[in-house]
């Protein structure tokens, strides 16, 4: 039974009550999903829900013609995609700075005050002199100096952007990096948590912002029908949630349980293209979008002043376990939007807006043994074997150990009970044993006496005097660092071989068919084609761009040979220096001295490299591929940052770290990979970390994206 409409009526009478009955039942049905998905209050069984959803489906069946995008129906997902599109964010989508002790929270407060009372929208201390307070300041109704924040829970999903036109969905953009994302409209429109089409008088234009996630006990409910299909289970809401959203075939993200809360926007404008603001505060403002049919966080409050927001942050960590969903942490936004707008963005981050977050969750479990890892530079890594602990959202069977002197600082031992830290994406770490429950037989670790030698090729290791990291000598050589250093040399910023990804660089070292950077340049396109997922076309384009990469300039040759302590503007220096690989081959370490910025450690790096056989054989063979590298170009006229050190840190709004990079070196400057009282200026971008930090320590000027272009003149 479908409950349609009992007439044999034909012609237009029918016609036009099906069509009533049909916008009754999009409406009823929408109202059923606002009040499962969004309000968590529903009115109706599952099996009445399924009754309206079929006699819909019944009438568009009868007349597909009616059918349209926003239709509850129209949920079950689209054909499956080739790719996903690019989209561009009309107004960027931005991250937040992060913040872990209480301290942090209140240097933040003391700011946001400070530039209010000076920009006239906070008041300030009563005036000693007579005079009248600030005009035009904030109504406050306790003490004049504190600001009012939007304190809410930081969701743990994947943050998108959904554009409206019309009232109507139109589009739905990941994040990316800020600029631009990836176009998952059809993804989203699966989603039921998700107005197709907004309730009221919506705006010509409404990008609304927020996380999609997914709860605990949908999540749990998922990995049970995984588990029952013999398919592998998830490893946590957030990756389970990213996952789905993701999925190539819309259809597969209709089957999964996913929820959107929104927490902002983008673009808003009426018809005329004019920008709105349609409430004068943040909590304003999501109340209306919670008219429209939206979701927002639920445990929202209004926080007055630093001591306010750490209350919030403490009773909200006392009852995360029992939220429906993971957080982790809180976000503090300041309410009055002509306050943000004073308060401004740095880099990619408003200063308006902080994200407290919990501290880094910490388990208790077995070390079973010490792992030797080799990486590319032939650094000997220690890697601790756990006993597998779920911690911090994913299960942890491996942690680093960072270094030997770390493990004897730690005092870690085989056979201890360990504390294993993770936070967020950080990796696993061994904080520390439990000494109350070290055994009899716990075994200290001695990294020279099970590594004498390098565990994969069997080349000496050495550490050098002063240093905390033991390494390979095998350069070239050792098969561990060969797949590393062909990775290295194949970037970008080296040869840039495009199409020479990891996964065929580790097939070729395996198979034994590329031994040596040298090895690439005799590949041909019909033996790449043979390699899994390599077809001819793609072995084509391949073998094109290794040719491309025949005649490199002499930097780019010596920054992709992967010698220690040997950067990009290293490597140009001394190649401009010296002119050839052959006079850097046979250079001194008295010769090395005398390249700008080059010191004893670079030198003896650069010499220790090319006094091995292998290494120098390796060049040869490269010469004999047909490898020419080119002399690079002197700088000429004049460079506006001639002399001068920049560090980059961070992610630019626009330039990619190559651009910038480039650019300032075509002007004449250098680009360092660490902060110190000789560098001009430090450019901080998005998540800029400890470069930052050790800027400000240091009273080094920081400037952004727009700053780094003004000076560059562009």
């Amino acid at each position: 039974m479908t409950g349609r409409p009992d007439t044999d009526a034909a012609g237009p009478g029918r016609e036009a009550a099906d069509r009533q009955r049909l916008e009754t039942l999009r409406s009823e049905i929408e109202g059923h999903n606002r009040r499962y998905y969004i309000e968590d209050a529903p009115s109706i069984s599952d099996a009445q829900y399924d009754r309206l959803m079929a006699e819909l489906q019944a009438i568009e069946s009868d007349h597909p013609d009616w059918i349209t995008p926003d239709s509850p129906t129209q949920r079950v997902g689209a054909a499956p995609l080739d790719h996903f599109a690019t989209v561009r964010h009309a107004v960027r989508m931005l991250s937040l700075g992060n913040a872990f002790e209480a301290e942090d929270i209140v240097a933040f407060d003391e700011r946001v005050v400070s530039t209010l009372i000076g920009s006239g929208l906070l008041a300030g201390p009563a005036p000693d002199d007579g005079t009248d307070a600030v005009q035009g300041a904030l109504p406050l109704d306790a003490e004049p100096a504190a600001a009012t924040y939007v304190a809410e829970y930081k969701f743990d999903g994947l943050a998108v952007n959904l554009r409206y036109e019309e009232g109507r969905l139109v589009q739905a953009a990941t994040r990316g990096d800020g600029a631009q994302g990836e176009d998952i409209t059809a993804n989203i429109r699966t989603l039921r948590s998700v107005p197709l089409r907004l309730q009221g008088d919506a705006p010509a234009v409404l990008e609304v912002r927020g996380e999609v996630l997914m709860t605990r006990a949908d999540f749990s409910r998922l990995n049970e029908a995984q588990t029952a299909r013999g398919e592998k289970p998830f490893v946590n809401p957030r990756n389970a949630a990213a996952g789905s959203l993701r999925q190539l075939d819309p259809r597969v993200t209709a089957t999964r349980p996913l929820r959107f809360y929104a927490y902002g926007w983008g673009q808003i404008q009426d018809g005329a293209g004019t920008d709105l603001r349609p409430r004068p505060t943040h909590s304003g403002m999501l109340d209306w979008l919670a008219g429209f049919g939206f979701a927002v966080s639920p445990g929202r409050a209004l926080c007055r002043g630093a001591a306010e927001l750490l209350r919030f942050y403490e009773n909200v960590g006392a009852s995360r376990a029992g939220l429906p969903y993971e957080i982790d942490g809180v976000v503090y936004k300041v309410d009055d939007l002509r306050a943000q707008d004073v308060l401004g963005f740095v880099a990619r981050a408003p200063r308006f807006a902080i994200a407290h977050k919990f501290p880094a969750q910490e388990e208790t479990t077995r070390l079973l043994g010490i792992d030797v890892q080799v990486g590319r530079t032939g650094a000997l890594t220690p890697v601790a074997r756990l006993q597998p602990v779920f911690v911090g959202g994913v299960t942890v069977t491996n942690a680093t150990l960072h270094n030997e002197d770390e493990i004897r600082r730690k005092d870690v031992r085989i056979g201890d009970t360990v504390v294993v830290r993770r936070a967020g994406d950080v990796i696993p770490e061994v904080v520390g044993p439990v000494l109350s429950l070290r055994p009899a037989d716990a075994q200290v670790f001695d990294l020279l006496a099970v590594c004498p030698v390098c565990p994969v090729c069997g080349s000496a290791v050495e550490r050098p005097e002063g240093e905390a990291i033991t390494r390979c000598t095998g350069g070239l050589f050792c098969p561990a660092q060969r797949k590393q250093t062909l990775w290295h040399a194949a970037s970008r910023k080296a040869l840039d071989i495009d199409g020479l990804g990891d996964k065929l660089i580790e097939q070729l070292v395996d198979s034994g068919r590329v031994r040596t950077l040298a090895d690439l340049y005799g590949l041909q396109e019909l033996e790449l084609s043979t390699y899994p997922r390599m077809g001819r076309k793609s072995a084509q384009n391949l073998v094109a761009a290794i040719d491309r990469s025949r005649r490199p300039a002499l930097s780019r040759l010596l920054y992709a040979l992967g010698i220690r302590h040997v950067g990009e503007t290293t490597a140009r220096d001394v190649a401009r220096h010296f002119g050839s690989i052959e006079a850097i081959m046979d250079a001194s370490e008295e010769d090395l001295l005398r390249v700008p910025d080059v010191g004893p450690v670079v030198a003896a790096s650069i010499r220790r490299f090319f006094a091995e056989a292998h290494n120098r054989e390796v060049i040869a063979a490269l010469r004999a591929a047909g490898v020419e590298p080119q002399a690079d170009a002197a700088p000429a006229g004049e460079k506006p940052l001639a002399g001068k050190t920049l560090v980059l840190t961070g992610t630019l709004p626009a330039l990619s770290r190559d651009e910038a990079t480039r650019l300032i070196l075509a002007a004449g400057g250098k680009v360092s990979g660490s902060v110190s009282r000789k560098t001009a200026w430090v450019v901080a971008g998005e998540e800029a970390g400890g470069k930052l930090a050790k800027a400000r320590e240091l009273g080094v000027s920081v400037i952004d994206e727009a700053g780094l272009r003004a000076l560059l003149g562009i």
